[in-house]
């Protein structure tokens, strides 16, 4: 049986420095990847009470650049419900963008309207047994 939900998680954070991977301060596309899997964790223990695993994801798209300073925020939502399946769908947005120049070296600006730099959807697997409404 599946069923339907609109169950979400939203994480806010500052890309560091040291999560820069190549020239310019910009950062991997992996990590928007791993945000992506903290939100599908959460999202298993509000819905199951246990971590799950993640199976596969359906789909990946990066569209902007990412770079350190800038502030994320990652959306997850769990869409539908199998007997051990959880179909997710997930957003990255930035909302706040690192403007460095010669001037400053800290300046950031809020972003009028997010842009959205990656989406993404897959599945999740939270095993019958580990399920909080099938504990023994």
């Amino acid at each position: 049986m599946t069923t339907e939900t609109t169950l979400e998680s939203v994480l806010r954070l500052r890309v560091g420095a040291h999560e820069a991977h190549y020239g310019g301060g910009l950062v991997d596309g992996a990590r928007l990847l791993q945000l992506f899997g903290d939100a599908a964790t959460e999202l298993c223990i509000r819905h199951d009470g246990d971590e799950g695993l993640f199976r596969a994801y359906d789909s990946v798209e990066f569209l902007a650049p990412v770079y350190a300073g800038d502030y994320i925020e990652v959306r997850a939502q769990l869409v539908k419900v199998g007997r051990t399946s959880r179909r997710m769908t997930f957003t990255a947005h930035k909302i706040i963008q690192a403007t460095y120049s010669p001037a400053s070296d800290s300046a950031a600006d809020v972003l009028a309207e997010p842009l959205l730099v990656a989406r993404a959807s897959g599945t999740c697997v939270v095993p019958f047994d580990k399920q909080k409404q099938n504990r023994n």
